[in-house]
């Protein structure tokens, strides 16, 4: 048997009904609609006083480490880079708003990352998985579906911030909407007549009339690679232990672990990767991917490590199996080379292909029991309230409090395990500490 062979049999090529060019395809197409990580990232950690270079660095090799060990030990079409929010959260709200040295900063990351893995290993994390009522599953997928139209929307300029109405139509005669308007159409009228890297040849073919229209220039820029020595290693942990910044660790941990559930649930679903249960097979090796990805991307010098949202566009493309996110993770490694190449990419490129993977999650709605309240009301508002809130998290935190108030309402408390009671009642602590989501 040939080594080709028995890496088909090892990823279940034959039952996930994929094939290698099928695979190839759909890790570059999640690649390309997350690329936009390797610039965004370094900008927003580079205010905590970073350096720019090394940062860029180590989000190319944690997202590349995350997304290459999701594929070969855990065997999914999920890419894994430095979270949205969560670095906001580390930069805005732990560096500037606290004071506390980025280096310490880096150190609660760890920390967190330590505790996942802790978590792990003693299971517990995986019932947390398992608990999640099966109401809130099609929920979550769908919420997250609306979540991605609503950024790809954003991203194109097609809706835009209004102080009147909070969201308005945006300037349709701006050349990055009119782009990515006539790329919509194209990749729509490709995804019409069934070929599979639709998404893949929009964005490669959008970002070239770019160039040619002069929307986006290519900028030569050496590798950052030698600069990461600036922030490898550099975390304090006594720092994080003398101050007693348990809290922020906390919030790392709560936040990174109800986002990836969402997002494993949501492209699970979309995959057809889920079990008869509606369960995820597989999650502890998912769960521990998550962990490693996050303490190393700590130690090379960037915030927390999550499972991408995105990765549901190269699952649209036909990804099925962990060499999907092994391609994405070579990508990256890629990428650490080919940086003023990965920028080419514009906005107007990616965002109407994260507006496709939005519209094929909505699907999804059709499992909801909307006859029955209980089902319904907390699917509802786990769905209007991810893409609302901008958060994933929050949208778990209504659907869980509103699915379990209802059960105690109609008397049924039997019906609600223990672990869902625990789960509520830290979502009710944290909104009440939070004052806000």
């Amino acid at each position: 048997m040939s080594i080709l062979n028995q890496l088909e049999r090892y990823f279940e090529f034959e039952s996930l009904n994929t094939n290698w060019r099928t695979e190839i395809l759909a890790g570059a197409t999640t690649f390309i609609t997350m690329a936009y990580i390797l610039f965004v990232n370094p900008s927003i950690l580079a205010e905590t006083g970073m350096p720019f270079g090394a940062i860029t660095a180590a989000t190319c090799l944690s997202a590349a480490f995350g997304s290459i060990l999701m594929g070969v030990f855990a065997r999914y079409p999920i890419a894994l880079a430095p979270g949205m929010g969560l670095n906001a959260y580390f930069t805005y709200v732990v560096v500037k708003g606290m004071g506390i040295p980025w280096q310490v900063a880096l150190g609660a990351v760890f920390f967190s990352g330590i505790a996942f893995l802790l978590l792990t290993f003693t299971g517990l994390r995986q019932k947390i998985v398992e608990a999640m009522p099966a109401e809130l599953y099609a929920a979550v997928a769908v919420g997250i579906g609306l979540f991605i139209a609503f950024i790809g929307l954003k991203n194109a300029g097609l809706i835009v911030p209004d102080p009147a109405t909070t969201v308005t139509l945006g300037n349709l005669r701006a050349p990055n909407t009119m782009l990515a308007l006539a790329a919509l159409l194209v990749m729509s009228a490709l995804m019409a007549w069934g070929v599979r890297a639709a998404m893949l040849i929009g964005i490669v073919g959008t970002s070239a009339a770019a160039m040619l229209l002069g929307i986006v220039e290519w900028k030569w820029q050496p590798s950052y690679l030698p600069q990461l020595p600036q922030t490898a290693l550099h975390l304090d942990l006594n720092g994080v232990l003398s101050l007693g910044l348990f809290e922020i660790v906390f919030v790392f941990l709560f936040v990174d672990l109800f986002d990836n559930l969402g997002t494993l649930v949501a492209v699970g679903k979309k995959a057809n990767l889920l079990n008869s249960d509606n369960k995820i097979p597989r999650v502890g090796r998912i769960l521990t991917t998550d962990s490693l990805a996050t303490i190393f991307g700590s130690l090379t010098g960037t915030s927390t490590v999550v499972s991408y949202l995105e990765s549901a566009s190269g699952v649209a493309a036909g990804g099925r199996s962990g060499v999907t996110a092994i391609v994405s993770g070579l990508l990256f490694l890629v990428a650490l080379f080919a940086v003023p190449i990965v920028g080419v990419i514009p906005a107007a490129a990616t965002a109407p292909a994260l507006i496709l993977v939005g519209s094929l999650m909505i699907s999804h709605s059709a499992e909801i029991r909307w006859d029955d309240a209980e089902s319904a009301i907390p699917a509802f508002l786990t769905i209007v309230a991810i893409p609302l809130s901008f958060s994933i998290a929050n949208g778990l935190a209504f659907g869980f409090i509103a699915y379990t108030l209802l059960k105690l309402a109609r008397g049924k408390a039997s019906q609600v395990g223990w672990l869902v009671y625990v789960l509520t009642t830290l979502f009710i602590i944290r909104f009440i500490s939070l004052g806000k989501g």
